[in-house]
Protein backbone atom coordinates (compact mmCIF):
# COMPACT_ATOMS: atom_id res chain seq x y z
CA UNK A 1 0.00 0.00 0.00
CA UNK A 2 0.95 3.69 -0.68
CA UNK A 3 2.71 3.93 3.03
CA UNK A 4 1.33 8.13 2.29
CA UNK A 5 -2.12 7.11 3.17
CA UNK A 6 -1.02 7.01 6.60
CA UNK A 7 -0.83 10.49 6.77
CA UNK A 8 -3.90 11.45 5.69
CA UNK A 9 -6.31 12.81 9.15
CA UNK A 10 -9.81 11.65 9.78
CA UNK A 11 -12.16 13.83 7.94
CA UNK A 12 -14.14 16.09 9.82
CA UNK A 13 -17.43 14.12 9.74
CA UNK A 14 -15.74 11.30 11.03
CA UNK A 15 -14.29 12.77 13.88
CA UNK A 16 -17.91 14.32 14.30
CA UNK A 17 -19.95 11.29 14.57
CA UNK A 18 -17.33 9.84 17.14
CA UNK A 19 -17.78 13.05 19.23
CA UNK A 20 -21.43 12.31 18.97
CA UNK A 21 -20.90 8.53 19.94
CA UNK A 22 -23.80 7.20 22.74
CA UNK A 23 -25.45 10.81 22.82
CA UNK A 24 -29.36 10.35 22.78
CA UNK A 25 -30.96 13.62 21.65
CA UNK A 26 -34.20 14.38 22.59
CA UNK A 27 -36.60 12.16 20.33
CA UNK A 28 -39.15 15.06 20.23
CA UNK A 29 -37.19 17.48 18.60
CA UNK A 30 -36.62 16.58 14.70
CA UNK A 31 -33.28 16.68 13.93
CA UNK A 32 -31.44 19.90 12.17
CA UNK A 33 -28.39 19.48 10.45
CA UNK A 34 -26.05 22.95 10.31
CA UNK A 35 -22.81 20.42 10.03
CA UNK A 36 -22.39 19.48 6.15
CA UNK A 37 -22.26 22.07 3.19
CA UNK A 38 -23.93 20.64 1.29
CA UNK A 39 -26.77 22.80 -1.39
CA UNK A 40 -30.74 21.33 -0.36
CA UNK A 41 -32.38 24.03 -2.76
CA UNK A 42 -34.36 22.50 -5.22
CA UNK A 43 -32.21 21.45 -8.76
CA UNK A 44 -33.83 23.84 -11.21
CA UNK A 45 -36.34 21.75 -13.59
CA UNK A 46 -34.10 23.03 -17.12
CA UNK A 47 -31.30 21.08 -16.25
CA UNK A 48 -32.96 18.30 -14.82
CA UNK A 49 -34.69 18.44 -18.73
CA UNK A 50 -31.23 18.83 -20.07
CA UNK A 51 -29.55 15.85 -18.67
CA UNK A 52 -32.75 13.40 -20.12
CA UNK A 53 -32.83 15.42 -23.26
CA UNK A 54 -29.27 14.18 -24.15
CA UNK A 55 -29.02 10.56 -22.57
CA UNK A 56 -27.76 9.21 -26.37
CA UNK A 57 -23.80 10.08 -26.05
CA UNK A 58 -23.67 7.59 -23.45
CA UNK A 59 -22.29 5.03 -25.59
CA UNK A 60 -19.39 6.91 -26.21
CA UNK A 61 -16.33 7.31 -24.61
CA UNK A 62 -15.91 11.41 -23.94
CA UNK A 63 -13.03 13.41 -24.92
CA UNK A 64 -10.56 14.26 -22.01
CA UNK A 65 -10.64 17.75 -22.76
CA UNK A 66 -14.46 17.90 -22.68
CA UNK A 67 -16.77 19.29 -25.60
CA UNK A 68 -15.78 22.20 -27.07
CA UNK A 69 -19.18 23.91 -26.89
CA UNK A 70 -18.60 23.40 -22.73
CA UNK A 71 -15.59 24.92 -22.69
CA UNK A 72 -17.12 27.61 -24.45
CA UNK A 73 -19.52 27.77 -22.05
CA UNK A 74 -17.23 27.92 -19.66
CA UNK A 75 -15.43 30.57 -21.11
CA UNK A 76 -17.96 32.83 -21.88
CA UNK A 77 -19.51 32.88 -18.54
CA UNK A 78 -16.26 33.73 -17.23
CA UNK A 79 -16.46 36.85 -19.67
CA UNK A 80 -19.61 37.79 -18.33
CA UNK A 81 -18.58 37.53 -14.90
CA UNK A 82 -15.15 38.48 -14.37
CA UNK A 83 -15.19 40.66 -17.89
CA UNK A 84 -11.85 38.21 -18.95
CA UNK A 85 -11.35 36.83 -22.33
CA UNK A 86 -10.41 33.25 -22.28
CA UNK A 87 -9.63 30.63 -25.08
CA UNK A 88 -11.61 28.09 -24.53
CA UNK A 89 -9.33 25.81 -26.64
CA UNK A 90 -6.50 26.38 -24.18
CA UNK A 91 -7.72 27.90 -20.87
CA UNK A 92 -10.39 26.09 -19.91
CA UNK A 93 -10.78 22.56 -19.06
CA UNK A 94 -14.01 20.49 -17.30
CA UNK A 95 -13.73 18.93 -14.37
CA UNK A 96 -16.15 16.53 -12.49
CA UNK A 97 -16.86 18.70 -9.68
CA UNK A 98 -13.64 20.85 -7.63
CA UNK A 99 -12.79 18.33 -5.45
CA UNK A 100 -11.11 15.78 -7.87
CA UNK A 101 -9.83 18.40 -9.18
CA UNK A 102 -8.15 20.20 -6.51
CA UNK A 103 -6.80 16.98 -5.41
CA UNK A 104 -5.18 16.46 -9.29
CA UNK A 105 -4.44 19.61 -9.65
CA UNK A 106 -2.09 19.13 -6.99
CA UNK A 107 -0.61 15.63 -7.99
CA UNK A 108 0.21 17.68 -11.29
CA UNK A 109 1.87 20.49 -9.73
CA UNK A 110 3.84 19.64 -7.46
CA UNK A 111 7.64 17.93 -7.61
CA UNK A 112 8.40 15.61 -4.53
CA UNK A 113 11.87 14.91 -5.62
CA UNK A 114 12.66 18.42 -4.72
CA UNK A 115 14.05 19.20 -1.09
CA UNK A 116 11.27 20.61 1.23
CA UNK A 117 8.84 20.25 -1.28
CA UNK A 118 5.97 22.47 0.34
CA UNK A 119 2.32 23.56 -0.16
CA UNK A 120 0.50 26.91 1.77
CA UNK A 121 -2.73 26.13 2.99
CA UNK A 122 -5.03 28.43 4.58
CA UNK A 123 -6.14 27.32 8.13
CA UNK A 124 -8.68 26.64 8.62
CA UNK A 125 -9.35 24.81 5.55
CA UNK A 126 -11.05 22.15 3.16
CA UNK A 127 -9.28 18.95 3.56
CA UNK A 128 -8.92 18.32 0.07
CA UNK A 129 -5.83 20.95 0.13
CA UNK A 130 -3.71 18.85 2.96
CA UNK A 131 -4.81 15.61 1.66
CA UNK A 132 -3.74 16.30 -2.34
CA UNK A 133 -0.41 17.53 -0.41
CA UNK A 134 0.43 14.76 1.79
CA UNK A 135 -0.48 12.03 -0.93
CA UNK A 136 2.07 14.31 -3.50
CA UNK A 137 4.68 13.63 -1.33
CA UNK A 138 5.01 17.62 0.16
CA UNK A 139 4.14 19.14 3.56
CA UNK A 140 2.01 21.69 4.10
CA UNK A 141 2.70 24.63 6.00
CA UNK A 142 -0.63 26.03 7.71
CA UNK A 143 -1.02 29.49 6.93
CA UNK A 144 -3.49 31.06 9.67
CA UNK A 145 -6.42 32.96 9.30
CA UNK A 146 -7.22 35.80 11.41
CA UNK A 147 -10.34 37.34 13.23
CA UNK A 148 -8.92 41.05 13.14
CA UNK A 149 -7.94 40.70 9.10
CA UNK A 150 -11.78 39.53 8.41
CA UNK A 151 -10.55 36.13 8.80
CA UNK A 152 -7.82 36.76 5.95
CA UNK A 153 -4.50 35.27 6.10
CA UNK A 154 -1.67 37.26 6.95
CA UNK A 155 0.65 36.66 4.33
CA UNK A 156 3.30 38.65 5.85
CA UNK A 157 3.62 36.17 8.92
CA UNK A 158 4.73 33.36 6.39
CA UNK A 159 8.52 33.12 6.23
CA UNK A 160 10.30 33.66 3.21
CA UNK A 161 12.43 30.26 4.23
CA UNK A 162 9.05 28.63 3.22
CA UNK A 163 7.86 30.91 0.80
CA UNK A 164 11.25 29.85 -0.83
CA UNK A 165 9.81 26.04 -0.51
CA UNK A 166 6.63 26.34 -1.93
CA UNK A 167 5.03 24.67 -5.10
CA UNK A 168 1.98 25.54 -4.65
CA UNK A 169 -0.50 27.68 -2.79
CA UNK A 170 -4.30 26.82 -2.34
CA UNK A 171 -6.40 30.19 -2.06
CA UNK A 172 -9.77 29.55 -0.88
CA UNK A 173 -12.09 33.15 -1.58
CA UNK A 174 -14.72 33.11 -0.32
CA UNK A 175 -13.17 31.04 2.18
CA UNK A 176 -14.74 27.64 3.39
CA UNK A 177 -15.33 28.63 6.54
CA UNK A 178 -15.15 32.13 7.00
CA UNK A 179 -16.61 33.44 4.08
CA UNK A 180 -14.01 35.60 3.44
CA UNK A 181 -13.41 37.48 0.26
CA UNK A 182 -9.56 37.88 -0.65
CA UNK A 183 -8.84 41.95 -1.75
CA UNK A 184 -7.07 42.96 -4.16
CA UNK A 185 -4.54 44.43 -2.43
CA UNK A 186 -3.19 40.65 -1.19
CA UNK A 187 -3.67 39.32 -4.90
CA UNK A 188 -1.01 41.53 -5.57
CA UNK A 189 1.01 40.30 -2.94
CA UNK A 190 0.67 36.49 -3.62
CA UNK A 191 1.18 37.16 -7.64
CA UNK A 192 4.57 39.42 -6.43
CA UNK A 193 5.72 36.17 -4.38
CA UNK A 194 4.71 33.83 -7.06
CA UNK A 195 6.76 35.70 -9.66
CA UNK A 196 9.82 35.85 -6.84
CA UNK A 197 9.84 32.25 -5.88
CA UNK A 198 7.76 30.91 -8.80
CA UNK A 199 5.28 29.00 -6.82
CA UNK A 200 1.42 27.66 -8.50
CA UNK A 201 -1.55 29.61 -6.97
CA UNK A 202 -5.09 27.49 -6.70
CA UNK A 203 -7.64 30.02 -6.19
CA UNK A 204 -10.65 27.75 -4.85
CA UNK A 205 -13.76 29.27 -5.72
CA UNK A 206 -16.52 27.72 -5.22
CA UNK A 207 -18.32 29.55 -3.20
CA UNK A 208 -18.33 33.14 -5.36
CA UNK A 209 -22.32 32.92 -6.15
CA UNK A 210 -23.55 32.99 -3.04
CA UNK A 211 -23.11 36.61 -2.02
CA UNK A 212 -24.68 39.17 0.49
CA UNK A 213 -23.90 42.98 -0.89
CA UNK A 214 -24.29 44.25 -4.29
CA UNK A 215 -20.51 43.63 -5.00
CA UNK A 216 -19.77 40.24 -6.12
CA UNK A 217 -17.00 38.58 -4.77
CA UNK A 218 -13.34 39.40 -6.92
CA UNK A 219 -12.17 36.10 -8.34
CA UNK A 220 -8.23 35.51 -9.00
CA UNK A 221 -8.53 35.51 -12.99
CA UNK A 222 -10.37 38.89 -12.36
CA UNK A 223 -7.88 40.11 -9.75
CA UNK A 224 -5.18 39.06 -12.59
CA UNK A 225 -6.42 40.97 -15.03
CA UNK A 226 -7.03 44.31 -13.35
CA UNK A 227 -3.50 43.96 -12.42
CA UNK A 228 -2.72 43.55 -16.03
CA UNK A 229 -1.34 39.75 -15.65
CA UNK A 230 -3.72 38.66 -19.02
CA UNK A 231 -1.61 35.66 -19.48
CA UNK A 232 -2.77 34.75 -16.45
CA UNK A 233 0.84 32.92 -15.28
CA UNK A 234 0.76 30.06 -12.52
CA UNK A 235 -3.18 30.98 -11.82
CA UNK A 236 -5.38 28.79 -12.02
CA UNK A 237 -8.97 28.98 -10.60
CA UNK A 238 -11.61 26.28 -9.77
CA UNK A 239 -15.10 26.73 -9.94
CA UNK A 240 -18.60 24.28 -9.55
CA UNK A 241 -21.92 24.38 -10.75
CA UNK A 242 -22.53 22.55 -7.15
CA UNK A 243 -23.32 25.37 -5.15
CA UNK A 244 -24.32 28.13 -7.94
CA UNK A 245 -26.96 25.89 -9.25
CA UNK A 246 -27.93 23.26 -6.36
CA UNK A 247 -26.51 20.41 -8.65
CA UNK A 248 -23.74 18.54 -5.79
CA UNK A 249 -24.74 15.24 -7.82
CA UNK A 250 -23.75 16.73 -11.07
CA UNK A 251 -20.10 16.66 -10.19
CA UNK A 252 -19.16 19.63 -12.83
CA UNK A 253 -16.85 22.60 -12.85
CA UNK A 254 -14.01 23.71 -14.68
CA UNK A 255 -10.70 25.55 -14.04
CA UNK A 256 -9.37 28.12 -15.81
CA UNK A 257 -6.27 30.43 -16.24
CA UNK A 258 -2.70 29.29 -17.34
CA UNK A 259 -2.39 27.53 -20.39
CA UNK A 260 0.95 25.89 -19.48
CA UNK A 261 -0.46 24.43 -16.47
CA UNK A 262 -3.93 23.68 -18.23
CA UNK A 263 -1.70 21.70 -20.77
CA UNK A 264 0.01 19.42 -18.40
CA UNK A 265 -2.94 19.22 -16.39
CA UNK A 266 -4.88 17.50 -18.93
CA UNK A 267 -2.04 15.04 -20.04
CA UNK A 268 -2.38 14.36 -16.47
CA UNK A 269 -6.34 13.86 -16.06
CA UNK A 270 -5.81 11.70 -19.79
CA UNK A 271 -4.14 8.82 -17.34
CA UNK A 272 -6.34 9.71 -14.38
CA UNK A 273 -9.61 9.10 -16.34
CA UNK A 274 -10.99 12.65 -15.38
CA UNK A 275 -13.65 13.03 -18.65
CA UNK A 276 -16.95 14.23 -17.75
CA UNK A 277 -20.02 12.41 -19.18
CA UNK A 278 -21.47 13.81 -22.63
CA UNK A 279 -24.70 13.95 -20.62
CA UNK A 280 -23.52 15.77 -17.72
CA UNK A 281 -21.66 18.29 -20.13
CA UNK A 282 -24.39 19.07 -21.70
CA UNK A 283 -26.24 19.61 -18.26
CA UNK A 284 -23.39 21.85 -17.73
CA UNK A 285 -24.06 23.93 -20.79
CA UNK A 286 -27.35 24.41 -20.14
CA UNK A 287 -26.24 25.52 -16.51
CA UNK A 288 -23.81 28.12 -17.38
CA UNK A 289 -25.77 29.43 -20.02
CA UNK A 290 -28.34 30.71 -17.02
CA UNK A 291 -28.16 33.34 -14.58
CA UNK A 292 -32.28 33.36 -13.68
CA UNK A 293 -31.73 30.34 -11.69
CA UNK A 294 -28.74 31.89 -9.96
CA UNK A 295 -30.03 34.97 -8.72
CA UNK A 296 -32.91 33.06 -7.32
CA UNK A 297 -30.74 30.95 -5.21
CA UNK A 298 -28.38 33.47 -3.84
CA UNK A 299 -31.67 35.48 -2.64
CA UNK A 300 -33.35 32.20 -1.01
CA UNK A 301 -30.08 32.85 1.05
CA UNK A 302 -29.84 36.30 1.19
CA UNK A 303 -33.37 35.70 3.06
CA UNK A 304 -32.63 33.07 4.88
CA UNK A 305 -29.16 34.64 6.33
CA UNK A 306 -30.84 38.11 7.06
CA UNK A 307 -33.31 36.29 9.38
CA UNK A 308 -31.17 33.80 11.10
CA UNK A 309 -27.81 36.21 11.84
CA UNK A 310 -29.74 38.68 14.00
CA UNK A 311 -30.67 36.04 16.21
CA UNK A 312 -27.64 34.63 16.88
CA UNK A 313 -25.84 37.82 17.13
CA UNK A 314 -27.42 38.64 20.05
CA UNK A 315 -25.61 35.31 22.08
CA UNK A 316 -22.38 34.68 19.63
CA UNK A 317 -19.74 36.52 18.05
CA UNK A 318 -21.24 36.13 14.84
CA UNK A 319 -21.99 38.67 11.82
CA UNK A 320 -22.75 38.28 8.18
CA UNK A 321 -19.97 37.26 6.16
CA UNK A 322 -18.49 38.34 2.57
CA UNK A 323 -20.04 35.17 0.76
CA UNK A 324 -20.79 31.98 1.17
CA UNK A 325 -23.07 29.67 3.15
CA UNK A 326 -21.67 29.27 5.95
CA UNK A 327 -21.85 31.23 9.61
CA UNK A 328 -18.28 31.20 11.63
CA UNK A 329 -19.83 32.04 15.08
CA UNK A 330 -17.89 32.02 18.21
CA UNK A 331 -18.39 30.08 21.23
CA UNK A 332 -19.42 32.35 24.30
CA UNK A 333 -16.73 32.99 26.72
CA UNK A 334 -19.51 32.91 30.19
CA UNK A 335 -20.62 28.84 28.69
CA UNK A 336 -16.51 27.30 29.68
CA UNK A 337 -16.88 25.30 26.74
CA UNK A 338 -14.82 24.38 23.66
CA UNK A 339 -15.70 23.95 20.60
CA UNK A 340 -15.98 20.14 20.48
CA UNK A 341 -17.84 20.37 23.71
CA UNK A 342 -20.30 22.93 22.69
CA UNK A 343 -21.25 21.25 19.34
CA UNK A 344 -21.49 17.75 21.71
CA UNK A 345 -23.74 19.21 24.07
CA UNK A 346 -25.72 20.72 22.02
CA UNK A 347 -26.25 17.78 19.77
CA UNK A 348 -27.39 16.58 23.25
CA UNK A 349 -29.64 18.79 24.41
CA UNK A 350 -30.92 20.63 21.10
CA UNK A 351 -30.62 17.73 18.31
CA UNK A 352 -29.15 20.57 16.32
CA UNK A 353 -25.79 19.69 14.74
CA UNK A 354 -22.96 22.21 13.81
CA UNK A 355 -19.37 21.70 13.16
CA UNK A 356 -16.44 22.37 15.47
CA UNK A 357 -13.91 24.64 14.21
CA UNK A 358 -10.98 22.96 15.65
CA UNK A 359 -11.81 20.36 13.15
CA UNK A 360 -11.02 22.40 10.44
CA UNK A 361 -7.99 23.49 11.46
CA UNK A 362 -4.53 22.30 12.35
CA UNK A 363 -2.68 23.23 15.88
CA UNK A 364 0.01 25.48 14.00
CA UNK A 365 2.66 28.33 15.00
CA UNK A 366 1.63 27.63 18.13
CA UNK A 367 -2.13 27.17 18.31
CA UNK A 368 -5.47 26.28 16.88
CA UNK A 369 -7.24 29.39 14.74
CA UNK A 370 -10.45 27.05 14.67
CA UNK A 371 -10.71 26.79 18.27
CA UNK A 372 -13.65 28.17 19.92
CA UNK A 373 -15.61 28.79 16.89
CA UNK A 374 -17.90 26.53 15.05
CA UNK A 375 -19.55 26.47 11.47
CA UNK A 376 -22.79 26.70 10.60
CA UNK A 377 -24.15 25.29 7.19
CA UNK A 378 -27.44 27.24 5.80
CA UNK A 379 -28.15 24.65 3.70
CA UNK A 380 -31.64 23.40 4.84
CA UNK A 381 -34.94 25.80 4.09
CA UNK A 382 -35.54 28.88 5.86
CA UNK A 383 -38.22 27.92 8.41
CA UNK A 384 -35.53 24.91 9.61
CA UNK A 385 -32.36 27.08 9.98
CA UNK A 386 -34.38 30.00 12.15
CA UNK A 387 -35.71 26.97 14.58
CA UNK A 388 -32.28 25.63 14.52
CA UNK A 389 -31.27 28.98 15.59
CA UNK A 390 -33.73 29.53 18.17
CA UNK A 391 -32.86 26.33 19.45
CA UNK A 392 -28.78 27.58 19.85
CA UNK A 393 -30.26 30.93 21.25
CA UNK A 394 -32.00 28.81 24.22
CA UNK A 395 -29.37 26.45 24.64
CA UNK A 396 -26.89 29.72 25.19
CA UNK A 397 -29.16 31.00 27.65
CA UNK A 398 -29.76 27.98 29.54
CA UNK A 399 -25.97 27.27 30.06
CA UNK A 400 -25.34 31.46 30.91
CA UNK A 401 -27.14 31.34 34.02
Amino acid sequence: MNPLLSTLQPYPFERLRQLFAGVTPPATLPHISLGMGEPRHPTPAFIQEAMTANLGGLANYPATAGDIRLRQACADWMGRRYGVQLDAATQVLPVNGSREALFSFAQTVIDPTRAGATVICPNPFYQIYEGATLLAGATPYYAASEAGRNFGVNWDAVPDGVWAQTQLIFVCSPGNPTGAVMPLDEWKKLFELSDRYGFVIASDECYSEIYFRDDAPLGGVEAAKQLGRSDFRNLVAFTSLSKRSNVPGLRSGFVAGDAQLLKSFLLYRTYHGGAMSPTVQMASIAAWGDEAHVEDNRRMYREKFAAVTPLLADVMDVRLPDASFYLWAGVPAQLGMSDTEFARALFAEQHVTVLPGSYLARDAQGHNPGAGRVRMALVAETAECVDAARRIVQFIHSHSN
